[in-house]
């Protein structure tokens, strides 16, 4: 992915996996469902791909081997059938799971929500987990970047934010970091993402709260634009993906990349 001319990645926000408490009993639907969803960001003409399993509530910290074969089941799927770059995201932190599905599958990024510092939330207190996932860098090398959320979403955060940004950056070793609202959908704090912007060394992309309005001004600031929500059906989380949506969205990005 090229950040200099700003990336937009599309969310495949996959329907319950086996082993959640919310699986149907459908895998071959959830796969179906995936596929489809990721051929819509592809022909709306976004940049990148990114799932999550974004169903699988109540989340835990880490996840179970059911989890892990059925993400990398999917993502070898959409690798095989789609040529966009591809990234996995384990909720709800699990680091070493999202390593070894995209070095398994060779996907090209992950996302990190806490990869240093600590998180308040609904899963209790969850810890960095940057010495696990470097030592797992380490022994098995590839060209896999590591997104990493600073104060993530769905959580508490007492510690000062331009230190945790220069902690993912110097300390957890982030290729990336992400900026987001306070939750799932919500506009990102614009404050937060400029100083982001002023301080980091390393792409700085937004994780929540992309629309097509806030989208001239959003981009100002960020290298790139984690999209979920606004694309979806009536701009709400749990729709599906509206292709005409998506394909709005890219259009004015691509009039923003042509603008002086």
């Amino acid at each position: 992915m090229n950040f200099e001319e700003k990336v937009l990645i599309g969310m495949v926000h996959l329907k319950p996996l086996p082993g959640s408490y919310l699986y149907d009993g459908n895998f071959d639907g959830v796969v179906e469902h995936a596929i489809s969803e990721a051929k819509k960001i592809e022909e709306a003409g976004f940049d990148a791909i990114m799932i999550e399993n974004f169903n699988d509530v109540p989340f835990s910290k880490t996840v179970e081997p059911i989890t892990v074969a059925s993400m990398t089941f999917i993502a070898r799927t959409i690798k095989e059938e789609i040529p966009l770059p591809l990234g996995i995201n384990v909720l709800r932190n699990d680091a070493i799971a999202a390593y070894s599905i995209a070095y398994t599958v060779k996907a090209d990024f992950i996302r990190v929500n806490v990869l240093s510092g600590v998180a308040y939330t609904d899963q209790g207190i969850i810890e960095g987990i940057a010495p696990q996932l470097a030592r797992l860098r380490k022994l098995l090398p590839s060209k896999i970047k590591v997104f990493a959320d600073v104060h993530v979403k769905h959580a508490h955060h007492f510690g000062d934010f331009e230190e945790a940004l220069s902690d993912a950056i110097e300390r957890g070793l982030a290729d990336a970091v992400i900026i987001s609202g306070k939750r799932t959908g919500n506009e990102v704090d614009l404050k937060k993402l400029k100083r982001a912007k002023e301080l980091s060394n390393v792409p700085v992309l937004v994780g929540s709260g992309t629309t097509y309005e806030n989208l001239p001004e959003l981009w100002k600031y960020a290298d790139g634009f984690i999209v979920g929500t606004w694309i979806k059906k009536e701009g709400k989380t749990n729709n599906d993906i509206d292709p005409e949506r998506a394909k709005k969205l890219v259009n004015l990005a691509e009039k923003l990349k042509a603008s002086p």
